[in-house]
């Protein structure tokens, strides 16, 4: 296997390309030394699918399918998938909330250079930690996440959790008109606010679908947004259910009543199924994603009980008394990088004063903080506008410690919902070197500005 001239960035190497595998995922030969149930190989490519019915809609899928096929690792094992860009534009993939070496984390002209339409890249790493986690491009971001190009990856625990049913929800919300073709992914008026809807909701990628329980059992149901805007408002009435995980993270068993999961954000619940037939809504505020359906009876006498709480993941615990404190303030802005004829970027959103411009790699020469390798850190986070930003850090997880806004009991994530005019404070330890994207995962929001470099080293 040859060294590819365009993959070779910032000292390391990735793997080149062995020709096109074709749509699909599937197990590749492994090596002896690596388990082959957690190597795939995967292509993202074209594809049409009906959204609306008896229409087409021109996706973008990874592995035939948009959203894109479950990916599965195991904790403290290593992932490999070989990943070839079947689409007529570069791409990446950025591996969501998995603490991994800089060299795997998908960033263009970061972590390595854009992969072109055809070539091929190894994606190979250790996952440290159990949880519900994502798969997408860090190029040209709107588009291919807006056209389907998005995937869940489960890493299971290293040890049994108790848990013997489970059910993965991806959330999916779609820019389409009612004859399923793409409308705008950003609208200036709408980035500046909220972020751009879209039109048309979907879980795993079915608008309304049912989703079976079996009765009188404890499911765990996993639900990601991999949505480029929407903030979901989930409650599950008529059901009973406990939370269990946070973005991969889990904490003490708590019962769920309602939860707003921002883009890129996870909740793992477990949800008991009656001994008798049921049928309950998973909801968004007044509005229905779908349906939970028992259609069978039990025929056990007792139900069962709740699974005891989630191992905790090997994440360092920040050392509060000797943290150093860095400022970070979201706020709005308004203005052209230059004028669009020389390639200039809408800014609509800055971090500390400063719009992130993803035409200007200089940008990536100037991070918003450099942190010392093995120190802790608070970050005091302030959003001064009056809509929500989701803020992603990635390599690292950090912990939620407080807000001025609600009750926090401190708990560890990679994405925290940061509320309108909503101070909050979050800890980590600087423990992987490395530059490393911290932005809003409101995709329009990120690509208007709202993005910044951290550096540890």
């Amino acid at each position: 296997m040859t060294v590819s001239r365009r993959q070779v960035l910032l000292g390391a190497a990735g793997l080149s390309g062995l020709g096109a595998l074709g749509a699909g995922v599937g197990q590749w030969l492994a090596r002896p030394a690596l388990n082959p149930d957690y190597d795939y190989r995967l292509t993202a490519a074209p594809l049409e699918i009906e959204l609306v019915p008896g229409f087409k809609t021109p996706a973008l899928g990874y592995g035939g399918q948009a959203p894109g096929q479950l990916l599965r690792a195991k904790q403290g094992e290593r992932i490999r998938v070989r990943f070839t860009n079947g689409l007529d534009q570069a791409t990446t993939i950025h591996w969501h909330g998995i603490r991994l070496p800089i060299e795997m984390d998908g960033v263009p002209f970061v972590s390595q250079l854009p992969m072109l339409p055809g070539e091929t890249f190894d994606y190979d790493f250790v996952v440290p930690d159990a949880g519900s986690y994502w798969y997408h491009p860090h190029k040209a971001s709107g588009e291919q996440l807006g056209r389907g190009l998005v995937g869940p990856l489960i890493v299971d625990e290293a040890q049994p959790t108790g848990f013997v049913h489970e059910r993965v929800l991806v959330l999916k919300n779609w820019h389409v008109d009612e004859q399923g073709a793409f409308t705008d992914f950003s609208v200036p008026r709408e980035a500046a606010r909220g972020g751009t809807p879209g039109r048309l909701t979907t879980v795993n990628g079915l608008h309304l679908p049912v989703i079976d329980l079996p009765a009188g059992e404890i499911v765990r149901v996993r639900l990601l947004n991999l949505d480029n805007t929407v903030t979901y408002r989930l409650a599950l009435p008529g059901l009973s259910a406990m939370v269990y995980a946070l973005d991969g993270n889990p904490v003490a068993p708590q019962p769920f009543k309602e939860y707003w999961l921002g883009p890129g954000m996870r909740i793992d619940l477990a949800v008991k199924a009656p001994n008798t037939p049921l049928k309950a809504p998973l909801k968004d505020g007044l509005f229905r994603l779908a349906e939970f359906a028992v259609t069978e009876r039990s025929t056990a006498m007792v139900q069962a009980d709740w699974p005891k709480a989630l191992p905790s993941n090997p994440v360092a615990e920040p050392d509060l008394q000797n943290a150093e404190r860095i400022a970070f303030n979201f706020e709005w802005v308004g203005g052209l990088s230059k004028p669009k004829a020389e390639g200039g970027a809408l800014n609509f959103w800055q971090i500390n004063g400063v719009a992130w411009d993803g035409n200007d790699r200089s940008c990536l020469t100037r991070p918003a903080a450099r942190l010392r390798l093995g120190r802790s850190y608070i970050f005091e986070m302030r959003n001064l506008s009056q809509y929500q930003h989701p803020i992603h850090i990635h390599g690292m997880t950090f912990k939620v410690l407080s807000s001025n806004r609600k009750k926090i009991t401190p708990y560890f994530t990679d994405t925290y919902l940061l509320g309108r005019n909503e101070s909050a404070k979050v800890a980590l330890v600087a423990d992987n070197p490395g530059l490393w994207m911290f932005h809003c995962h409101v995709i329009d929001h990120m690509e208007t500005g709202l993005m910044t470099a951290i550096e540890v080293a």
